[in-house]
């Protein structure tokens, strides 16, 4: 005698059916809820990175040409100059003194444009402070006599003249390294800065009527300058040239004070 097979009821059929729709939905919101994590994760890792570490800026002028063009995109290294410091021959980029860049009044943008603009800042895509802050090769450091020019027309620190004509750009090969003399010590927590471009450049010798004298100080200093990004055919490490101020002596009241006399 054989057992007969009976078909499953519509109930049954019907609790199945919403046993596997309802485990299909679980599937889908747990695979969302994965995705929404990762980026609010990677977005957050982004913001920390650009707050603390590397931030990417734009360049909007032609000050620092050759050695950077206009809508050149670059990084800033903001952590390893807060253990090593500045050197000279950086090149820098940091906020306003005051007075150094034009008031401009931009128009308001759309509310969609400028949310997606500020979400790309959050994770460095985007860099709408760029013309806020600007971009100077780092001459002179806390207590550096700087000097132009010697008779040769070259910049000299501390005594010893600076052979810049390897980056710096001209109007003539054997035009002085400024087309302005200047004479300055640079003060504590400040630094004097040039641009490359050396005779179109708004740098520190332009800027000796503002309030800070043409220095820099060195809390606006947002970082050192590392890396072009884009375009990609200029892709590479940025050169400080740091070889041409290898014979730069201290200042003279930092040994003053090493040597235990008073600093005049």
């Amino acid at each position: 005698m054989t057992t007969e097979k009976t078909s499953p009821t519509p109930v049954a059929e019907s609790s199945r059916a919403a046993t596997s729709s309802r485990r299909r939905r679980r599937g889908w919101l747990t695979f969302a809820r994965d995705v929404v994590v990762i980026v609010l994760i990677a977005v957050l890792v982004s913001f920390l990175v650009k707050t603390f570490v590397v931030r990417s800026f734009y360049i909007p002028s032609g000050s620092m040409e050759n050695t950077l063009q206009i809508d050149d995109r670059i990084l800033v290294d903001e952590i390893t100059p807060r253990f090593t410091g500045y050197s000279r021959g950086d090149i820098v980029v940091f906020e306003d003194p005051g007075g150094w860049l034009p008031v401009v009044t931009e128009a308001p943008r759309p509310p969609v444009i400028e949310g997606v603009d500020w979400l790309l800042s959050l994770v460095g895509l985007s860099s709408p402070d760029s013309d806020d802050h600007l971009v100077k090769r780092l001459i002179g450091l806390p207590g550096d006599h700087v000097v132009c020019c010697n008779s040769v027309g070259q910049i000299t620190v501390n005594g010893t003249a600076i052979d810049e004509s390897a980056y710096i750009k001209t109007p003539t090969a054997d035009a002085a390294a400024s087309g302005d003399e200047f004479d300055v010590i640079v003060p504590d927590d400040s630094l004097w800065v040039l641009g490359d471009n050396r005779y179109r450049s708004k740098d520190s010798r332009y800027n000796t009527d503002q309030p800070g004298n043409g220095f820099v100080p060195v809390e606006n200093v947002v970082g050192r300058a590392f890396l072009i990004t884009w375009p990609f055919d200029r892709f590479g490490l940025l050169n400080f040239h740091h070889e041409q101020f290898a014979g730069v002596s201290d200042p003279e009241s930092l040994v003053a004070t090493d040597a235990g006399e008073p600093a005049p």
